[in-house]
């Protein structure tokens, strides 16, 4: 790990972190504010990492909550897998939550991780006690659906697909470069966030190597995962989901966003979701506006 620090406002670190088992797969949990807090758990996203929650953890850590985050598995500092799928992930999710409590606790989760923890609320509700969601709402966009020996074929080529890319990447390694260079290529994907944030994020997202920084994120990862899955396909369990809600949707177009807006996500709310959305913010609501969403945020868990 490099010494490297940058200067952001509002940045803090972790008080404290440890490591939890998920089935043989070690995951780094990261967490914030007075061990004695009650919980709250906070969830990244695909190719984020625990550590892009340092301004807005800090700040709900001040209001009383104890944060926790973790790396998913192959992302942060969390271990790489041989392969990796959306219920390893949510199985990952498990362990985390046994690590801190079997009582219901809030969940706040952005982007993969909404999508992750509305599958966990459909399955176990009684985990939760209330669930935040930043700007994964399931699209209504409709695909086609499939009978269940075709999600068998589609599995059986997915896998193939994947194993097939494991061969040809099994020694890749990511590209090295300065801080400034690595900041530049995550704002092509980012690019309402400023340098300033995405340099912070490579001292902590990063490591430092004889040749240069490097993503800590398994190169063998890629968008999308693997397996018979719609995001339209969440929809039709929506309204049924028993756990209090807060959406939260960042509507500027931003590529790593999903263009959902709060007109056609209205029919399908649960009675106890609310939605609130941003016109001036876009993927990353909760960096772009930590406080103004962190005041809903606690509004809505107290």
């Amino acid at each position: 790990m490099s010494g490297t620090q940058t200067t952001y406002p509002g940045v803090r670190s972790p008080d404290r972190e440890r490591w939890v088992d998920a089935f043989g797969v070690g995951i780094r949990v990261h967490e914030w504010g007075d061990e004695a807090a009650p919980p709250l758990l906070l969830v990244h996203g695909g190719f984020d990492f625990a550590r892009t929650f340092d301004v807005f953890a800090p700040i709900l850590a001040d209001a009383g909550w104890r944060p926790i985050a973790w790396d998913h598995r192959g992302h942060g500092d969390s271990e790489h897998a041989p392969l990796y799928s959306f219920e390893a992930d949510v199985r990952d999710a498990v362990a985390v939550f046994d690590s801190v409590t079997k009582e219901p606790m809030p969940v706040i989760a952005h982007s993969k991780g909404g999508s992750m923890m509305l599958q966990l609320a459909e399955i176990a509700p009684h985990r939760f006690s209330r669930m935040v969601n930043i700007d994964e709402m399931p699209s209504p966009r409709r695909h086609l659906d499939v009978e269940g020996h075709e999600r068998t074929m589609m599995m059986e080529s997915a896998v193939g697909d994947w194993l097939a890319h494991r061969r040809r990447i099994h020694e890749t390694v990511r590209k090295p470069g300065t801080i400034d260079e690595l900041a530049q290529r995550r704002g092509r994907m980012n690019p309402r966030l400023s340098m300033d944030w995405l340099r912070h994020l490579v001292t902590v997202g990063a490591r430092e190597d004889d040749d240069g920084w490097r993503w800590k994120i398994d190169p063998s990862l890629r968008f999308g995962g693997f397996g018979p899955w719609r995001h339209s396909w969440a929809v039709a369990a929506l309204p049924a989901l028993s756990v209090p809600m807060l959406g939260l949707l960042g509507l500027q177009p931003e590529e790593m966003g999903w263009g959902t807006h709060p007109d056609q996500l209205e029919p399908y709310l649960p009675p106890d979701a609310r939605l609130v959305a941003f016109d001036d913010a876009g993927h990353f609501v909760h960096i772009e506006k930590p406080h103004e969403v962190a005041e809903l945020v606690l509004d809505f868990l107290n």
